[in-house]
């Protein structure tokens, strides 16, 4: 079910194995969360802020920022699905990151709150990994 690069890591286990994995993971969540973002994301996906200068100042599509949260967290769902070859865990990342970072756009939590969470869902992930957790698909 696991990616062999994954799958070697998990063999080989201990300290330096897991922090091997979640070192992955956090650079994959940077890429997804800063380039891979751009700025038309990073707008859009907030309900709260105004996008039109992406649609020559004129309205923004209805429901738009609903489509561009999720692609952003599809884009980091696969990312952690591409590293560790879990579906599940792809799934579970989709969920976590769109939930975070609606809250952040809501002005519930601050940045670095958000990417404490992103962090520590990657975290929890090798935890899960590590600790033989099966995962369901």
């Amino acid at each position: 079910m696991f990616t062999e690069f994954t799958n070697g890591l998990l063999e080989t286990g201990g300290f330096g194995a897991m922090l091997t994995l979640t070192m992955a993971l956090c650079i994959g969540h940077a890429l997804g969360d800063y380039p891979m973002q751009g700025a038309f994301l990073a707008s859009t996906k907030n309900r709260n802020v105004d996008s039109s200068v992406f649609f020559g100042g004129s309205g923004v599509p209805k429901g738009l920022w609903v489509h561009a949260l999720t692609a952003h967290s599809l884009i980091q769902a696969g990312i952690v699905w591409l590293l560790t070859g879990s579906s599940f865990l792809g799934l579970l990342e989709f969920v976590l990151h769109w939930i975070t970072d609606f809250v952040r756009c809501e002005n519930w939590i601050g940045f670095t709150t958000d990417q404490v969470i992103h962090v520590l869902c990657k975290v929890l992930f090798v935890c899960l990994m590590f600790g033989g957790v099966e995962m369901p698909f």
